[in-house]
């Protein structure tokens, strides 16, 4: 590759991210506007809205619902909703990719991720990265499985590169590595497929 090509995909790595954060946030600024102030609109008497406040009526909304997710009564009606949508073909593999990409901005998912650890499966040279959701098995057919295994059980959870899935085991601490990364670390390293991982990162470690 020339050098004139070089440059240009160098600026492009530290254009595209920018240009592509900047759109998704004026697109989800405008789409908010957009149904909030036409439901204003319907609502309001003639020349009472004022540009902008479909977006703060969002924001408030959104707030709103988040006050209610503490609630248990909404947390069984969200938790309903959920499971109808994830009966949907399709639609459950977008709607869990999301929902669980979002949960990694949630300001208690560290706690929920747990310790971050390396897993090696019997018989297989490689390993994977994982994060211990349950130190100690709470539902009574996992206990029963737990009560049948020689070692005590742990589930951890194994996330696909770039968010596209994941799974859930259930494996003995002897399986188990503690790795001394970070919650926000051992993340960057599965969901980009160590593709956000640069040299100059990899040099310091």
């Amino acid at each position: 590759m020339n050098p004139l090509g070089k440059l240009f995909l160098k600026g492009l790595i530290v254009v595209l991210p920018i240009v592509l954060t900047i759109s998704l946030v004026w697109w989800l600024i405008l789409s908010a506007e957009t149904k909030f102030g036409g439901y204003l609109h319907g609502l309001l008497p003639s020349g009472w809205y004022i540009p902008g406040m479909g977006l703060v009526v969002a924001v408030v909304f959104t707030i709103f619902i988040g006050m209610l997710s503490h609630w248990l009564i909404f947390q069984k009606i969200f938790g309903l909703g959920d499971r109808l949508i994830k009966k949907v073909p399709l639609v459950k593999s977008i709607y869990s990719a999301l929902r669980d990409f979002a949960s990694y901005f949630n300001p208690g998912e560290e706690r929920k991720l747990g310790r971050v650890v390396a897993v090696k499966l019997p018989g297989q040279q490689f390993q994977l990265i994982g994060f211990v959701t349950q130190e100690k098995l709470v539902y009574s057919q996992l206990e029963k499985l737990a009560g049948e295994a020689s070692e005590h059980l742990v589930a951890v959870y194994l996330p696909m590169s770039y968010q596209i899935g994941g799974y859930t085991l259930y494996l003995p601490e002897s399986a188990l590595t503690a790795l001394d990364l970070s919650i926000e670390e051992a993340l960057k390293l599965t969901l980009t497929g160590g593709a956000g991982i640069s040299t100059a990162e990899n040099n310091k470690k």
